[in-house]
């Protein structure tokens, strides 16, 4: 069957609310047991109560992922509980909307911290583990942001995403003899809390009509690609990353787009 992690077991940072909770919803749902770990623990232990009033199995890992003694307890809690690791998806993000000007080096030093330094903290930590059972997956949640588009007031949040690909691209090669496959999700516009920061109803409706398929893609639009990139059946795909932005990236120009759409 298509998807089925039965017997694996997953992390998932960041899955407390949005695009981690819906990956740890979808992987629950599969199969997977899943560790959800997140820095709040009132979002994350209601991921881990939904989870498994649907009959999965999680459990909930308190950590800050901008720490590296916390990634390295979060596994170690992973291993103690369930004894193997087959699956990490770095989800966890901060995204501060700050400009150029007015970036401080608290506000960059965590933005690297969460987006990117932590996947490597993750690689290092999972991979010993990936390579005795023969078998592994690393994924990460990239952006269209930074490898592909830039928007005002994101220069720290897209210099980590774009920094993140570099990083998906390399540790695939250094660990394709591991039976070992690194790969990333580039979400475009996705209905979670975090887009509140982008603007109220009036303009996430607007910002709507700038995409090709017409609305805003939610969560699971992210998880069931990560699903996919999970499974035996990716076994070939590695350090790649895909792009789910219902086309938002595609267009030369939204003034032409515009004028194609109201013919």
């Amino acid at each position: 069957m298509f998807g089925d992690l039965t017997g694996k077991v997953a992390i998932v940072t960041g899955a407390g609310q949005g695009i981690g909770e819906g990956i740890a919803r979808v992987f629950a749902k599969h199969g997977a047991k899943v560790v959800v770990a997140t820095r709040s623990a009132g979002n994350g232990q209601e991921t881990v109560d939904d989870i498994k009033t649907a009959g999965g199995e999680a459990m909930l890992v308190q950590c800050d992922v901008g720490l590296h003694n916390a990634v390295d307890d979060a596994v170690a809690q992973t291993l103690a509980a369930y004894q193997r690791i087959d699956i990490c998806v770095h989800n966890a993000a901060v995204y501060p909307l700050h400009n150029v000007d007015d970036l401080s080096d608290e506000i960059l030093d965590q933005t690297l911290a969460v987006n990117m330094k932590a996947a490597v903290w993750l690689t290092q930590a999972c991979v010993p583990h990936f390579r005795k059972q023969g078998w592994g997956r690393l994924i990460f949640t990239s952006s269209v942001t930074g490898p592909r588009v830039a928007m005002p007031g994101t220069s720290h949040y897209a210099m980590s995403k774009a920094g993140l690909n570099g990083f998906i691209r390399t540790a695939a090669l250094e660990y394709a003899r591991d039976n070992i496959t690194v790969n990333g999700v580039e979400p475009g516009y996705i209905l979670t809390a975090a887009m509140s920061e982008l603007g109220g109803e009036d303009e996430l409706k607007a910002m709507a009509q700038c995409i090709p398929q017409g609305h805003l893609g939610v969560p699971e639009d992210i998880a069931y690609t990560m699903l996919y990139l999970a499974t035996d059946e990716a076994s070939y795909l590695t350090g790649q990353t895909i792009v789910v932005d219902g086309g938002s990236t595609l267009p030369e120009s939204q003034v032409v787009m515009d004028g194609f759409y109201d013919e």
